[in-house]
Order: C-alpha cells, then structure tokens, then sequence
C-alpha cells in the first residue's frame, strides 16, 4: 500500500496519494477547507458530529467544521466527478495546525475516466490497420492529455467464429534490423486499458482504449501494435510511425 506523503507549508496541506485515509482534525469555532480537483458529487459523513456544506461558486470546495466538541472519532467521504473517492479520518481538536487541505487528482482513476469516455469517441484517424481471415484492427484514434496518450483500437470480425485475445502488446521496434544483428525491441507496458480484450464474438466489434504513458517514436523505429489470438493463427500486427503519433488529439480537462 502506498504511503500519504505529506508536505506542510504554512496552513497549507498538499497530500500527494490517498491509498489509505487522510487524518483530518476540525474544531467548532473555526471552518476547515477541502479542495479537491474536481466537482464534488458525493458527500458521507459518519456521524452528525461533522457538519459539511459545498461551495455554490466553487463546486470542487467543501467546508467542514465540529457539531459538538470532542465527538469521538468518526469519517468523512467525498466522491468527485472523476470517480475518485477521497476517506478521511476525522477528530476534534481545540485548534488545528492545518485549515485547508488541498487534495491531488487521483491519476489512475483520472487515467481511467479519459479512457473510458474516449471508448464510443467516432473515428479520427484512417490507414492503420492489419487483416486476417475475417479479422480486423485498426488505431481509430490516438489523444494525448498531459504526460499520457491514448490509442483507440478497434477490433472487427466478420467471421463465424469468436476470436478469443491472447495477447495485445504495444513495443516499439527497429524499421530495419542488420543480418549480423536481431531487432531491436522495447515493450510499452499500459497504464490503463478499458473495453473487452478478452474476445471479439462473432459478427461483431470491440472498441479498446489503451492509455500509455507519453512517448514518441525515433526516425528508424516504429511503434508495433500486436494481437494475438488464443489457440489459432488469426495474429494481426500494426505499424504506427512518429508522424501519425504527433497528430495526436489534445484532450480537454474533466468537469
């Protein structure tokens, strides 16, 4: 489990991960701030002794302070509009050292929810493709937000038979490799994949979304997108070279 990292500066909290709660103290003459990343959905207190209220004009602020004072020991959860769950811990005290807390993006959820509205996103991109007896794959779109990227792969099947996925890997390889010498390969392990990539039915199509952490690709090398198929031969192979991969498309931020 990963460990909160926090760092104090002045009345100012910046907590750097939220795997396990935030101990949170409040008193009752005085209101403590919560500043999330993003619009607040959800609000659970654990017992009335916490008294809670949103911010009209900032819907990512929540204010909190003490019913009573020296309630015991109770917890506070927040859901924000990115799907992230923030726990708190929260006891009285006379005077806190801290009043605002202000609280990071939880990257993986954040990774996951781009990923996943980017799923029935319509196709942006045309000519990478690979076919195999009744089976296609191609990058119908490539989106870019902050320091990930994103591929929207799309698999068809316009077979009889299910196509059951081994393997889906993303590596980059040389364009050209010496006879003296074997390729060169270095394998791009995703942060986040959304959609099916378990199997493809029949007369159907399965869109996934593969999140990787953002790269470009030298002049001599290429990216190599590979899908393998379980117990059969049916194995598809795309190239996507660094000029496709810098038309990438900016995503907004979440609301």
């Amino acid at each position: 489990m990963k460990r909160i990292v926090c760092m104090i500066c002045g009345c100012w909290l910046f907590v750097a991960g939220f795997a396990q709660p935030v101990a949170l103290t409040i008193s009752k003459d005085k209101t403590t701030s919560l500043i999330f990343p993003f619009a607040i959905r959800h609000v659970d207190r654990g017992t009335k002794d916490v008294l809670v209220q949103q911010v009209q004009e900032a819907d990512n602020i929540l204010l909190v302070k003490a019913a009573t004072e020296g309630f015991t020991e109770t917890n506070l959860s927040v859901v924000t509009d990115d799907g992230s769950v923030y726990s708190f811990v929260v006891n009285f005290e006379n005077k806190p050292s801290v009043w605002v807390y202000n609280l990071p993006a939880n990257k993986k959820q954040t990774v996951a929810t781009y990923a996943n509205g980017i799923l029935d996103n319509p196709a942006t991109m045309h000519g990478i493709k690979d076919r195999s007896r009744g089976i296609t794959v191609h990058v119908s779109g490539i989106y870019i937000k902050e320091n990930v990227i994103y591929y929207q792969v799309q698999l068809i099947n316009d077979s009889p038979i299910d196509y059951d996925i081994e393997l889906l890997r993303f590596y980059i390889r040389d364009k050209k490799k010496s006879k003296r010498t074997a390729a060169q390969e270095y394998e791009l392990k995703p942060l986040h994949v959304s959609g099916n990539i378990s199997i493809v039915k029949a007369r159907s199509r399965n869109t996934i979304v593969v999140a990787l952490e953002k790269f470009t690709v030298p002049d001599a090398k290429y990216l190599a997108i590979q899908v393998m198929e379980k117990n059969g031969g049916r194995h598809l192979l795309m190239r996507v070279n660094n000029r496709k991969i810098v038309q990438a498309i900016p995503l907004p931020d979440l609301r």
